[in-house]
C-alpha cells in the first residue's frame, strides 16, 4: 500500500516508520524544510526509544521518504494521514487551521478515490469539516471525484510510543463507509493478527473515543494525587491506599501513581478541549472542570513543600532538580510540571542548578539560561541547598546517599514522584518529604 502521512511530528513520525516496518510505502510530509531535511539526514526531531533505528531501516529499504510536497503524493496514496498539531486556542479549543489547511490541499490536488484520515487528535465534528473542506476544493475546481474521509485516533505513550503501535491495545477506526473500512482493515492487518482488536465505528465515536480515553486517564491522576494531599494532612500513606484499591479489578492500579500533575502533549490539551466541546453543546463536564483544577495545584504542590521547609524565604538558596520532561524516556517539555516548579522558584530569588539524561537542551531552548545544566546527577547537587526529584528517570532510583550527603550542603530532599522507601531514607539521616505520605526526619 502506498500512503502519504502529512506532519512529521510525535505522531506522524512514529505512525510513519511503523506502517513502513511492515512493508507499506509510507511519504510522510512536511512544511517545515529543514525538519525535513534533518529527516533525510537521519536527524530525528524528537527523542523516542526504537524511533531513530526503526526510521534509519526503513529509509535504508525505500519504504520510508521524507518530502515537502503534499500535491506530488495525494494522487498515488491509498489513504492520506492528516497528524499535524492542533494546538489549544485561547479559549481551551482545538485550533484546526493546520488540520483543514491540509484538507483544502489535498481537495486541491485530488483526482481519483483515497481515503483522508484524521490522526490528529480532533473534536467531536472535524472529519465533517474536512470532508467540507475537501469538497469545496473540488467544487471549485469544477470536478466530481470520490473520496472518504475516515478517523482513527492514536493511544500513543511516549516513552514507548514504537512499542504501543507495533504492538497495540487497541486500534478504533471511524468510518461512514465500507470502502474506506475496507481500507484501513487491509492497512491495520498486520497489527491484528496477534488478537489485537480493531474496532470499527462511526466517525462521531471514534473522535470521542480519543477524548474520554486520555480524560479517563488523567481523571485517575488528579484523583490520586487530590487523594495523596489527603493522607498527608491525616495520617495515612498513600502507597499503602493505591495499592488497597488498586486491587479491585474494577478499579485497577494503571494511573494510581501520586506525583507533581500530568503534563505532555496530550492529557492538558485534550481535557481542555473536551470541556470545551461540552461547553459549545450548553454541557458542562463538571468532573473534568475538577480534574484539572486538581493538576493545576498539583504542580505547585512540590514548590509549597519548599518553602514551608525554608520558613518562607528561599532567596539565595540554592535548588537542585532531578528531572525535566513532564515524564521519562521523553525529551517532550509541554506542560512539564519542572517548568511550574523552576518558574516558581527563581521568583522567589533561589538558584536552581538541574539535571535530565534527555530534556536539558529542550528546556534550555524554552526558558534559556535562566537555570545552570549540569553533566550529572551528582554535579547538579554540588552546594545544594535541598534536591527535588521532579521525574521518575530510572537512574536516579538508586542513588549514592553518602556522595549525596558529601555534595549537599544540607541533606534536605522533596520526592515528587515518591521514587524513594521511607526505611532507606530514615537511615541515611535525610529530611524527606514525598507525596502523601509523612516527612521524615523533620
Amino acid at each position: 500500500m502506498n500512503i502519504s502521512i502529512v506532519g512529521t511530528g510525535y505522531v506522524g513520525l512514529v505512525s510513519g516508520a511503523c506502517l513502513a516496518e511492515t512493508g507499506a510505502v509510507v511519504n510522510c510530509i512536511d512544511v517545515n524544510e529543514s525538519k525535513i531535511e534533518s529527516l533525510n539526514q537521519g536527524i530525528m526531531p524528537i527523542y523516542e526509544p526504537g524511533l531513530e533505528d526503526l526510521v534509519k531501516r526503513n529509509v535504508q529499504k525505500e519504504r520510508l521518504f521524507f518530502k515537502t510536497d503534499l500535491k506530488a503524493v495525494v494522487n498515488e496514496s491509498d489513504a492520506i494521514f492528516i497528524a499535524v498539531g492542533t494546538p489549544p486556542d485561547e479559549d481551551g479549543s482545538a485550533d484546526l487551521k493546520y488540520v483543514l489547511g491540509v484538507a483544502h490541499e489535498i481537495g486541491q490536488s485530488l483526482t481519483g478515490y483515497t481515503v483522508v484520515v484524521t490522526k490528529s487528535t480532533v473534536p467531536v465534528g472535524t472529519a465533517k469539516k474536512v470532508k467540507a473542506a475537501i469538497q469545496a476544493e473540488l467544487d471549485k475546481r469544477g470536478v466530481s471525484v470520490e473520496f472518504d474521509v475516515a478517523s482513527n485516533p492514536e493511544f500513543l505513550k511516549e516513552g514507548n510510543a514504537v512499542d504501543d503501535f507495533l504492538k497495540p491495545d487497541r486500534i478504533v477506526v471511524g468510518v461512514e463507509s465500507e470502502a474506506a473500512e475496507k481500507v484501513l482493515k487491509r492497512l491495520y492487518k498486520p497489527f491484528v493478527l496477534n488478537n489485537h482488536p480493531i474496532f470499527v465505528m462511526d466517525i462521531t465515536s471514534s473522535e470521542m473515543t480519543k477524548y474520554a480515553a486520555n480524560s479517563m486517564l488523567a481523571t485517575k491522576i488528579s484523583f490520586i494525587n487530590d487523594i495523596a494531599n489527603l493522607c498527608e494532612i491525616v495520617g495515612a500513606d498513600i502507597n499503602s491506599v493505591r495499592k488497597g484499591i488498586g486491587a479491585d479489578t474494577r478499579i485497577g492500579n494503571k494511573f494510581l501513581y501520586p506525583g507533581v500533575g500530568y503534563g505532555g502533549s496530550c492529557f492538558p490539551k485534550d481535557v481542555q478541549a473536551l470541556v470545551k466541546t461540552a461547553k459549545g453543546y450548553d454541557y458542562e463536564l463538571k468532573v473534568l472542570q475538577a480534574v484539572e483544577e486538581v493538576n493545576k495545584y498539583q504542580k505547585t504542590v512540590l514548590f509549597k513543600k519548599i518553602m514551608n521547609h525554608f520558613g518562607g524565604y528561599i532567596k539565595g538558596k540554592t535548588i537542585a532538580l532531578w528531572g525535566l520532561s513532564f515524564k521519562p524516556e521523553t525529551d517532550d517539555m509541554r506542560e512539564a510540571p519542572s517548568l511550574v516548579l523552576i518558574e516558581s522558584l527563581l521568583e522567589n530569588g533561589a538558584i536552581v542548578t538541574a539535571y535530565d539524561p534527555i530534556a536539558m537542551h529542550e528546556t534550555e531552548r524554552i526558558i534559556g539560561n535562566k537555570i545552570k545544566y549540569c553533566k550529572d546527577m551528582y554535579e547538579a547537587i554540588i552546594g545544594a541547598d535541598a534536591l527535588a526529584v521532579v521525574t521518575e528517570w530510572s537512574e536516579f532510583r538508586l542513588p549514592n546517599f553518602k556522595v549525596m550527603e558529601r555534595l549537599m550542603n544540607d541533606k534536605v530532599l522533596f520526592d515528587g514522584r515518591n521514587i524513594f522507601d521511607l526505611d532507606q531514607i530514615e537511615d541515611f539521616g535525610f529530611k524527606y518529604y514525598s507525596i502523601g505520605r509523612k516527612p521524615i526526619n523533620v
